[in-house]
């Protein structure tokens, strides 16, 4: 009688052991394939339009953000930041800040019809006035992963909005790509770094329209 009872609870606990918490649902280890969320797909296919380059959706983000791109909708996320630059190339932002609390802010970037590292104007303080020159928007490479069909290679000093970010690179039908997330309190280099490899692994594909 004990065991027969004893069963069912068990079979719970597991169940709510294996859900995943964020905007995705359930991670890699229990869904197979991941799928763009209808509330997001609007916005990725529109801009996936936009520019006649594939675009990643972000079936998953770090609590509490919501990869959201269209603020025309009910229910727009309004921390996200899109940017769309002439040559094509896109800015997706998403931040959240509370006070005493910390900082969670996560990017990501296509260069469309490029695969090398784009480079970035810094400026430094050198004999008596200010020196600007060019170093890669993301340097110091610290070892390559693959996630479903993505290979990317992660960088640790990156420069402009992705400064003091993690970010993972890789090149997809002649595009460079990238994801990074901010290392702040309370989030440690090791939890950002985990944040970002669920990301690639609920990153999907959203071709332009025929």
């Amino acid at each position: 009688m004990r065991s027969s009872a004893v069963a069912p609870l068990l079979v719970a606990l597991l169940a709510l052991a294996a859900s995943g918490c964020g905007q995705g649902g359930a991670d890699a280890a229990t869904t197979s394939k991941p799928k763009c969320p209808a509330a997001l797909k609007l916005g990725w296919q529109t801009l996936a339009n936009r520019i006649d380059t594939d675009v990643y959706c972000p079936a998953w983000l770090p609590n509490p953000l919501v990869g959201k791109i269209d603020k025309g909708e009910a229910g727009a996320a309004d921390n996200a930041v899109l940017s769309v630059s002439k040559d094509k190339s896109y800015l997706a932002s998403w931040i959240w800040v509370e006070a005493q609390t910390g900082e969670v802010h996560v990017i990501l970037r296509a260069y469309p019809g490029r695969t090398t590292i784009p480079s970035c104007v810094v400026t430094e303080a050198g004999s008596g006035k200010q020196v600007k020159h060019r170093v890669p928007c993301f340097a110091d490479p610290h070892g390559t992963i693959h996630a479903g069909p993505i290979t990317a290679t992660l960088y640790t000093v990156n420069q402009g909005a992705d400064q003091w970010h993690l970010a993972y690179v890789w090149r997809h039908a002649g595009t460079l790509y990238t994801a990074s997330q901010h290392v702040a309190a309370p989030l440690s280099y090791d939890t950002v770094n985990a944040d970002l490899r669920r990301i690639l692994r609920h990153l999907v594909v959203v071709e332009p329209a025929a």
